[in-house]
């Protein structure tokens, strides 16, 4: 059990795995190596660049203390309750997450939608993207995998509001899930959100760290 005090550390091969995957996902730049961590330039509005961390140390209080500006991210796999006190006071500290690890089944269950629901999974993407539509043909909810070596990433797992708790976030996983082992994969990573954890908790997956995130509020 990871506690405040004594929190094992992520294997950083593990952390960068997920990060590529993410980046990919996402068609930005891959993560570079910089200051004991990894840099993404994200290039947007919100967030020019991203810094993640396997764990605390000389990196992240070099940029926690040379970094003045809105929009960057500081990532590391660590308990929030180690992270504040290491922070300058501008720094926020954002909800937590949770990077998720699983050994996907080697036959995964059905896809069960409710009556009114379809499934639509685009392998012709760089990374397989499943969408359920509801019966007037909007977006119910989706999600998106990329290929890092012998591991899946997932991400962008979202339900939208209207047509939530209706087991569709379970579908979009079981049918990314089969496409996944389709292909000989069978280790999964992902960051969760708390109600995401919740989730993931109940197909399966195991908390393998907990993921903090600090920036600099927006003036």
């Amino acid at each position: 059990m990871t506690t405040d005090e004594t929190y094992e550390q992520a294997d950083p091969h593990v952390v960068e795995t997920w990060l590529k995957g993410w980046s990919l996902a996402r068609e930005l730049p891959l993560p570079i190596a910089d200051h004991g961590g990894l840099r993404v330039d994200v290039g947007w509005p919100d967030q020019q660049r991203r810094y993640v961390f396997s764990a605390l140390g000389p990196g992240l209080f070099h940029f926690a203390n040379t970094i003045f500006q809105p929009a960057v991210f500081l990532k590391v796999c660590a308990p929030a309750s180690l992270v504040r006190p290491v922070l300058p006071p501008r720094w926020e500290i954002q909800r937590p997450g949770f990077m998720m690890t699983c050994t996907l089944p080697v036959r995964p269950s059905h896809v069960q939608l409710p009556e009114g629901y379809s499934l639509s999974v685009d392998t012709a993407s760089a990374g397989p993207i499943a969408t359920i539509y509801a019966a007037n043909g909007e977006t119910a909810a989706n999600g998106q995998l990329a290929i890092v070596d012998d591991y899946i990433i997932y991400d962008r797992i979202a339900t939208t509001p209207a047509h939530q708790r209706r087991g569709l976030g379970s579908a979009v996983m079981t049918a990314l899930t089969i496409e996944a082992v389709s292909r000989g994969i069978r280790k999964g990573i992902l960051v969760a959100t708390p109600a995401g954890k919740a989730l993931y908790e109940t197909l399966g997956w195991k908390m393998y760290s907990l993921y903090t995130t600090a920036v600099i509020p927006q003036p």
